[in-house]
This record gives structure tokens, sequence and C-alpha cells, in this order.
């Protein structure tokens, strides 16, 4: 069991694999960059991740490690040129209150899981994020990369042999094996084992919902949290493989290898474990642009259904009473659609997406959908009705499903600075990462209030905390500081519901009439 080491500024820790030495700052003792894993370059590419190699003597612990292989300039806009990016990508970031000695219980954990379709970000992207948290509060907070794009969300097994075997789920289990980690050496960190909340956005949040139905994740955290996450963005191996087919097409293609043929499955197989890691975030990126058009209503990185690791559709997992029944709370923003457009829209907004949508659903429930975005397919409500097929409606079934096995609290973020509804933004995707997290000190942090609303969402921003950490430290998300409401528990009978604006309020079953729309419009959801 790792154990602190005595030290005279109290940063360097022994962990399982050797000592790592962090700093102290503003109150605060912070660790970055420390192996959570083996490097998943060379014969670590499309594998489980393996234990870290240990090092003698104290490893400095100083700076955020190397980013998962991303473009700058891709679909989405990916880490800073100027950060390293490599294969060797598995670390993770703990900080922790400047004191002596922490409870004997320990302190809660707070993991958090980073968003970017699964193909961009990196735990070092706001690098102050989660400082503001564990000085008010008193957690531990905890950060990390995992695999992003091809090396981490595609099903590439078809191209597997004997002498090269490939997995699936990669991302996935690099976030197990961060868990693992916590579990054995928190305590050491001053942090509490037993009590480890789950946290993410976005793909962060999707990776929150399925791992609360993967085997292999029981028992590594008492608590999640998913703010808006895409739950059903999980698919068969049928589907995943096709898009396997088509990465591999484009990675020729961009490989330009005439030796190499694409179809050949031993050529192809070359070729992945070969090429520059910098190629296959190219070919992930197109395969990705691609997506939205070819396949509404669906995104090509994301979890595959392996009958094993993940042995099931996470929503039918839910619905039966098989995922880990540890308390949940789960929600959305007010308009989440509104924020993808121009490169990143990958959502069903536009009509022929919208047509497609349509054709896959029941004929008779459509005009009652029509009725809840009046306008559609025009901009607004377009982005309104894809908002809430991808995110809202389907964290709404998941709310319900697990509220029937486990203590559920459901949220909506509608508290949006003037900047924001100027822009026609509102409470748009991510924008409670700003509030939270307190960003205010970020280019696009100071941006958004720039025009006033400071007040308000700051204020927001700490009353979701306190509810944040008493659900960490508790298992339910108390108020008891001032404006902080006291939180029921969603059931499928009355539906309470939480929604954070200047001030909060608690609603029955908000938006409901949308709701029963959307579950006639799509009942296998």
């Amino acid at each position: 069991m790792p154990t602190r080491v005595a030290t005279n500024d109290g940063t360097v820790i022994e962990t399982d694999a050797g000592a790592v030495r962090g700093l102290r700052r503003d109150g605060l003792r912070l660790w970055r960059g420390i192996p959570y894993a083996a490097s998943t370059a060379g014969d670590g590419r499309f594998r489980a991740p393996r234990p870290a190699p240990g090092w003698d003597g104290v490893r400095d612990a100083l700076a955020f490690g190397p980013v998962a292989p991303q473009l700058r300039r891709g679909q989405f806009i990916g880490a800073h040129p100027r950060l390293e990016r490599s294969e060797d990508c598995l670390s993770l970031n703990v900080i922790a209150p400047d004191e002596p000695d922490a409870p004997a219980r320990g302190r809660p954990v707070m993991l958090f899981l980073h968003g970017g379709a699964y193909s961009v970000g990196s735990s070092g992207e706001y690098p102050r994020q989660g400082e503001r948290l564990v000085r008010r509060h008193g957690v531990v907070y905890v950060s990390c990369n995992y695999r992003l794009g091809a090396l981490g969300w595609l099903d590439l097994r078809r191209y597997a042999s004997a002498r090269h075997p490939i997995e699936c789920n990669l991302g996935l289990r690099d976030q197990i094996a961060a868990l693992e980690w916590v579990r054995r050496t928190i305590r050491a960190f001053g942090g509490d084992p037993d009590r480890v909340t789950l946290f993410g956005e976005s793909a962060g949040a999707n990776s929150v919902t399925t791992l609360m139905t993967v085997p292999a994740a029981e028992g590594l955290f008492a608590g999640a949290i998913a703010q808006s996450s895409p739950a059903n963005a999980v698919y068969a191996a049928e589907t995943a493989q096709a898009w396997a087919g088509e990465y591999v097409r484009i990675l020729s293609r961009i490989v330009d290898d005439d030796d190499l043929d694409s179809e050949a499955p031993q050529d192809a197989a070359v070729m992945l474990r070969t090429a520059d890691p910098v190629l296959l975030a190219r070919a992930t990126t197109e395969l990705a642009v691609r997506t939205p058009d070819e396949n509404p209503g669906t995104i090509s990185l994301a979890p595959v259904i392996d009958g094993e690791f993940l042995p099931e559709r996470p929503l039918d997992a839910f619905k039966a009473g098989r995922a880990h029944r540890v308390p949940l709370v789960i929600g959305t923003n007010d308009r989440e659609g509104s924020l993808f457009e121009g490169r990143i829209d990958i959502l069903p907004t536009t009509k022929p997406r919208i047509r497609a949508i349509f054709a896959n659903t029941r004929k008779k429930s459509r005009k009652a959908i029509k009725r809840q975005y009046p306008g559609l397919p025009e901009r607004r409500p377009a982005a309104d009705f894809a908002g809430d097929f991808t995110f809202w409606y389907p964290s709404v079934k998941l709310a319900e499903r697990h509220s029937r096995f486990a203590p559920t609290y459901m949220y909506r973020f509608d508290a949006a600075p003037r900047t924001a509804r100027l822009l026609g933004l509102d409470a748009t995707h991510g924008l409670e990462l700003f509030a939270l997290f307190e960003k205010s000190d970020t280019l696009v942090g100071a941006g958004l209030t720039l025009l006033g609303g400071g007040r308000m969402f700051r204020a927001v921003g700490r009353r979701m905390q306190v509810h944040w950490v008493a659900f960490a430290e508790h298992g339910e998300p108390r108020g008891g500081a001032a404006g902080c409401l006291d939180w029921p528990r969603y059931d499928e009978e009355r539906r309470l519901t939480l929604v954070f604006d200047g001030p909060d309020r608690i609603e029955a079953d908000p938006r409901g009439e949308r709701r029963i729309a959307w579950q006639r419009f799509v009942p296998h959801v």
C-alpha cells in the first residue's frame, strides 16, 4: 500500500510505481503527469493498458503529461500545438489541500473525465481547473488523460492476429486503469478510496454513464455525475466495424503507400501498427466529419458493445437494473444544441439529417414532435431538436430507469450570462463547466461575462460546487449553503428536477409534454 514519505515540503508521495514530487501553491499541493499506465506506443498500440513501469528515486510531478495524439485544427479545436503529443499519454494529476493531515477517513475524491467528442482534449486543457473546488471545499481532485480518436474509440479487432492482438473500448479501459490507480494509491494523497465520485462532461459524461454498466468498473467509484451525457451514443459491433473498415480506407489513402492493399487484412494491420499518430488523427477527423451526414444521429468515435467488456447497450442495462447501483447526478443544459454550428456541426441539425431521423421513427408520432419545435428545420428549432435528441432525452430515460434501483438526482442548467444570450447560445453545451470550475480568468470565461451577468453566473457555480461536493461526501447533493435548495430525488412519478438559474428552482417534470412526445417518437431509446 502506498504511503506518505516524510519530507520537508510534504509534496513527495510514494506510489506503487515510485515516489513523486509535487509542488505547493496558494494553499494547495499539486502533482501533475503521474503515469497510471505504461506507454501505448509500439506493442501497446490498440492493446489494453499495462501497468506503469516503476522508477528509482523521486520523479518530478510538476508538469502535465503529454496529450493524446490529436489535431489542433480538425473537426474540433484540439490541444495547443506547443503541447507535446505522444502515445505515452496515460497520466493523471492530483490536487489536494495543503494541510498537514487529512481526516482519518480521508477526503472525498472527485475524478473528472474531460470531453471533446473522444477526439480532442486533455486533463491540462485548463491548467488550473479543479483548484478552486479543492481550495474552497477540501476535496481531492483527480483528472486524467486517456486515448483519443482511432487509438481509443474505434473497434479495429477485425485486423487482429494471434501475433498482434487488438482490443476495443481502449479509452474506457484507460479510464478504468486510472480508477484502479486511485483505488490503490489515493489514500497516500489524503483521499478516501471508498468515496470516489466519477464525473465528466459530454464525451466524459458518456464515459461515466457507460462505465456504470461495465462489469470491470464495479466497486471503483461510489457515485457518478454525468453532465450532458450523449448516453445513447454506444453502438453495436457491426456498426462499429463498418466504421473501422471505412477508417482503414481513409488511412490508406492518406498514407499513400502503393505497397499496401487497404482491403487486405494483413496489410491493413501493418498500416495500423506503423502509421504515424498524426496521420491516424487526420484519418480520424475525416471519418468523424463524414459520419453526421452518412449516419445521421451517430458519432463514429464511441464505446462499442462487444459482448464482454461492455456486454450490452447501457440504456438497456439501466432498464434491467444491471447498472452499478451507485447514486447518480445527471442533467443537461437548457439549449445543448445551439453550440454545434460550422465545423463542429455533428448533430442532426440539417434538413437531410432530420429527415433521416424521422425515417427511423413511427409515422404517427412525427406531428407531435414537430409541434414541440415550431419552424423545424429552421436554425433555432433544429438546434434544439438535435440537442434534445442527443443529450436531453437519453439523459431523462437513463435517470428514469436508474431511479428504480438507486438514488438519482436530475438537473437542468439554465444560467447564461448576457453575452451567451446575445450570441444566441443561451445555456448551451459545456457552459456549466465555466460556472462549476470558476473559469472567469480564462479568455472565454472573461468574454462570457463581459457584458453582464457575472455575479449571477459565479453564484450559480458556487451553488453547484456545494451540491457536487455534498454528493461526493455523503452520496446525496444536499444544500445547506445560502441559496442552495434541498434537492429531492428523481422518480418516475413526480420527476422533480433542480433547475440552476438565478435563482435556482425545483420543477416537476420540466418539459413534460416534450418528454412524452419523444417517448412516442423514439420508443427504442
